[in-house]
């Protein structure tokens, strides 16, 4: 076990595996590609550091986010094969282990303190895109397991790919096309289904051109010791992937993240006791006195806005319920 040191990432969850210093020998042996992405950061002068402690990647670079997404998942989660296909949506895994871990803590409290760690425990992962995160760090850490729902059916191809490719996967996790793009839970939710929780990364941009601008913001911080305009190529490259890739679905939708977490709590009303907790993440802190408006006047019983933190980046999600306590203490749940 390791020593809590200063490398110790301590805004992360307790649980997240993430919370140290990235170990690149162990990444390189499970995953060898990786090894085409490190270098060492000569901007980082601390004279405590060695050379390996130095190490890094270039986080502007999407192929070398995708190798170290892919180093990750072997050495950490049990994954044997991952893969996205070209300007998918590539994200960071220790900020979506971390909405796991919190997940966790929340089913926790309606559960005696206890989390549920059981393959009945099933959450919905709206919007899993082609990446497949969620429900593979929620079933490698919880034993959980998901339904993925999405508009695009080239991701949940690729989702279908990885899971073909893990048979610990087959049985954890199934996949659904959402065929009428305007509707999140219906079609989805049906009469039978019974979910612990939903889960959901929502588009944050109201349009590609908002998405465009965020995205070269972004390369622009990440790029802040270097010199953007003797690396145009990077910020052609910025503009066709919006930093870690993502399709129009995945970065935009009409109405933004305002408009569609509204959406996904009005619908969230037909289901009051098919989902213990409905969550979503909300990217601008601005947008919660909204979302908490729409909350009251649908009757949400329980509203809950969990705080997460990736170094000096602070996010959240949003957790609603409409069982009330006795309902609540009547749910099942295997542990």
């Amino acid at each position: 076990m390791k020593n809590k040191t200063s490398t110790e990432k301590t805004t992360l969850h307790p649980r997240n595996k993430h919370r140290f210093r990235y170990d690149f020998e162990k990444l390189i042996y499970n995953y060898p590609l990786l090894k085409n992405y490190i270098f060492i950061n000569e901007h980082d002068i601390d004279p405590s550091k060695s050379e390996q402690e130095k190490q890094t990647i270039d986080f502007a670079n999407p192929d070398a986010v995708k190798a170290l997404n892919k180093a990750l998942l072997i050495s950490d989660y049990g994954v044997e094969y991952w893969d996205i296909p070209k300007n998918y949506l590539c994200p960071p895994i220790p900020g979506r282990a971390d909405y796991i871990h919190y997940i966790a803590d929340l089913l926790a409290e309606s559960n005696n303190g206890i989390i549920p760690n059981d393959e009945s425990t099933i959450g919905l992962d709206v919007g899993i895109g082609s990446n497949c995160i969620y429900p593979i760090i929620g079933n490698n850490e919880y034993n959980w397991s998901f339904v993925g729902t999405d508009i695009d059916e080239k991701a949940l191809q690729n989702c279908k790919k990885i899971i073909a490719n893990n048979p610990h996967l087959i049985e954890a996790i199934s996949l659904q096309l959402q065929v009428e793009p305007r509707y999140i839970f219906k079609n989805i939710i049906l009469p039978e289904d019974k979910f612990a929780f939903t889960i959901c990364n929502p588009p944050f941009h109201a349009s590609q051109d908002e998405a465009t601008k965020q995205a070269l913001r972004k390369v622009t911080n990440l790029e802040k010791e270097k010199t953007l305009s003797q690396d145009k190529s990077r910020t052609s490259e910025a503009k066709l992937t919006l930093n870690f890739g993502g399709k129009n679905a995945e970065l935009w939708c009409s109405g933004g993240e305002i408009g569609f977490i509204t959406q996904m709590i009005y619908e969230s009303v037909k289901y009051p006791l098919q989902v213990f907790w409905f969550t979503t993440l909300v990217s601008k802190k601005d947008n919660l006195r909204s979302i908490y408006k729409t909350l009251n006047k649908v009757g949400a019983v329980e509203i809950k806005t969990i705080e997460m933190a990736q170094g000096q980046k602070i996010s959240r999600f949003v957790a609603w319920t409409f069982l009330s306590e006795k309902q609540q203490k009547d749910w099942k749940f295997t542990v």
